[in-house]
Parts: C-alpha cells; structure tokens; sequence
C-alpha cells in the first residue's frame, strides 16, 4: 500500500475500497467486477484496480488473505 500512496494515492484509496467491500461479507460479489481465477489455486479471485492493475485473494472458510494489489495477475 505504501506504493500505491507515493505513486498513486486515488488507486490507494480505490484499493482500500475493494478491500473493504471484500471483508464486509461479499467476498464474490460487489465493487471492481469479481471473478475466479481459474488456472491459480481454488477460491482464488480478482477485482479491477484499473486496466492493468488487479487485487487477488483467496477466500478460506471465513478468513480472506490478499495476495497481490499490483499487475495483471502475475
């Protein structure tokens, strides 16, 4: 998040957002278009940041564990 604040802090603040829309209890749908990621480990899932950028997270049970905020995928 640190770099998204020195490079960008709009993109920093729309990540917040997704973040926070993923841990108020709608971790498959909502803000930056949700969809699975299919060839990356199961209830893995990606939201728009922007063109290029996605965060990914995987949802386990009742915990959530965000794995990248930066690049397509990667």
């Amino acid at each position: 998040m640190a770099w998204w604040y020195r490079h960008d802090p709009k993109k920093g603040e729309k990540i917040l957002d997704l973040i926070a829309d993923v841990l108020d209890g709608s971790p498959f749908t909502g803000l930056g278009k949700p969809e699975p990621l299919k060839y990356i480990a199961a209830d893995t899932w990606s939201r728009r940041i922007d063109l290029e950028h996605r965060l990914v997270y995987q949802v386990m049970g009742n915990r959530v564990y965000f794995l990248q905020a930066r690049y397509h995928y990667s």
